[in-house]
């Protein structure tokens, strides 16, 4: 069993950015114009398309997302953001301004680097969190309204999942619990809890994509 559990464990992160952006030199390298016609049929509303982009692009995008955040949990949720923001964006997207994946990994950075600034407002405006609540005024109050809004719409989304799948989902995001203590406290391996995690977040994508509006 701790074999099985062994290799479903997440790689260990690459030590450059050129090792995110170029994991295996030795593959032959996808034309840009495969690319660009991913966007293209995105654009068109295609989902087979965007699940294509996801399964060529989504380690990379979670890798640099952890290494910019530190944090495995928050690159889960924002590589799941990023990938709906490549299904709304996909018709202003513009080979002039540079290839897909750039453009993938920009949005991806910018996610964290938001993230990270949401984090240290937070911190300096609610320094004792455990007191409750403390609302402000300015960005500060709006980044708090929208992640509620944003936490509704992910709820909804939660209840197409399998009931082991919305299990672990709603103790990692909801509950805040780390994967270790998901699997201690459901009493299941946690190679069983991490692939959980992933095939609801792959599916969690899906269901957010086709609501936008809300988010």
């Amino acid at each position: 069993m701790q074999a099985a559990e062994q290799c479903e464990e997440e790689p260990r992160p690459p030590e450059t950015l050129g090792d995110v952006l170029y994991p295996d030199r030795g593959k032959p390298v996808t034309p840009e114009r495969e690319w660009v016609a991913l966007v293209r049929a995105i654009a068109a509303g295609e989902q087979l398309a965007l699940h294509a982009l996801y399964e060529r692009t989504h380690r990379l995008v979670f890798t640099l997302v952890v290494r910019l955040t530190g944090n495995r949990e928050t690159a889960e949720e924002l590589t799941l953001d990023v990938f709906h923001d490549v299904w709304r964006r996909a018709l202003r997207y513009d080979p002039a301004n540079g290839t897909v994946l750039g453009w993938i990994m920009n949005q991806a950075r910018s996610r964290a680097i938001d993230r990270l600034r949401f984090e240290q407002r937070k911190k300096r405006v609610d320094p004792h969190p455990d007191d409750g609540p403390l609302l402000a005024g300015g960005d500060a109050s709006v980044d708090l309204m929208e992640m509620k809004q944003q936490q509704r719409t992910l709820r909804a989304a939660v209840m197409g999942l399998t009931p082991q799948e919305r299990e672990v989902i709603e103790a990692a995001f909801f509950s805040g619990m780390t994967h270790a203590e998901i699997a201690a406290h459901l009493h299941q391996p946690l190679g069983t809890v991490k692939t959980r995690i992933r095939s609801g977040l792959h599916k969690l994508k899906f269901l957010l994509a086709m609501e936008p509006s809300k988010l």
